[in-house]
């Protein structure tokens, strides 16, 4: 074994890491599972205290496919999402709508738009990718006691993202982003996220979501349960069709 890179694996993540793109691609290769499937509860919380919860069904294989299923409540039972991303070509994603019996498909002119009214974006529901953005590192800090570092991500021109940029606390020990804030296109803060995990296996998986809207006062909460991992999910599911297939 090569003695530099021997010495490198000894070497914390703090000491690896002298640059925001150095942060980046430490988040960028973190161990992940081949597939997750897991049951959710997501609240929304309007800016008066109503809400409404609703349960979901989501599998995910790698990063770039996705099929959701909306379980409850009874008026959107049988909504479901599917999201395929592409390298070379806009991503695919659609929604089936059982109330209007059709398929409504995605435009990336539209990635905007909040998903099934919550606080998440349908840009918010794909990953990404590390070479369509450039890095800074902002310092050094502590959220709740944990050493951070404080990274900054603007998306390139290119990407035609609704954000101008996103802040991210990466905890040091590990590369777990803790909490991101988004500014839309004007600069203004839009929404911030935090994030719980724990431990399952090899991988730390997230366990709860928050996700607050400031400037239109609403939150989303998302609690994730009965997640299983690396079961061999087939390619097969992330079709058009399986979105009619309740799980």
């Amino acid at each position: 074994m090569n003695s530099q890179f021997f010495l490198a694996l000894l070497l914390p993540l703090a000491l690896l890491a002298q640059t925001g793109e150095d942060i980046a691609r430490l988040i960028d290769e973190r161990p992940e599972p081949e597939d997750m499937v897991s049951d959710m509860t997501m609240t929304l919380t309007s800016k008066k205290g109503q809400t409404r919860t609703l349960q979901v069904h989501s599998v995910r294989k790698g990063e770039d496919r996705m099929i959701i299923w909306f379980l409850a409540p009874a008026d959107d039972r049988g909504v479901a999402f599917l999201k395929i991303e592409h390298a070379d070509k806009d991503d695919e994603m659609r929604m089936w709508l059982p109330s209007f019996n059709k398929i409504r498909r995605i435009s990336s002119s539209k990635k905007g738009e909040s998903f099934m009214g919550s606080d998440l974006s349908y840009e918010d529901m794909t990953s990404r990718t590390l070479d369509e953005y450039t890095y800074s590192l902002l310092g050094e800090d502590e959220l709740d006691g944990v050493a951070v570092w404080k990274l900054e991500s603007t998306p390139k021109p290119e990407l035609r993202s609704s954000y101008s940029r996103h802040v991210a606390w990466v905890r040091k020990s590990d590369a777990m982003i803790l909490k991101e804030e988004s500014y839309n296109r004007a600069g203004n803060l839009q929404k911030y996220r935090t994030i719980e995990s724990k431990k399952q296996d090899k991988y730390d998986v997230i366990t709860r979501m928050y996700v607050k809207d400031v400037l239109k006062n609403h939150t989303t909460e998302l609690l994730f349960e009965n997640v299983e991992l690396d079961t061999g999910v087939d390619d097969k599911l992330f079709h058009e069709r399986n979105l009619r297939r309740l799980p």
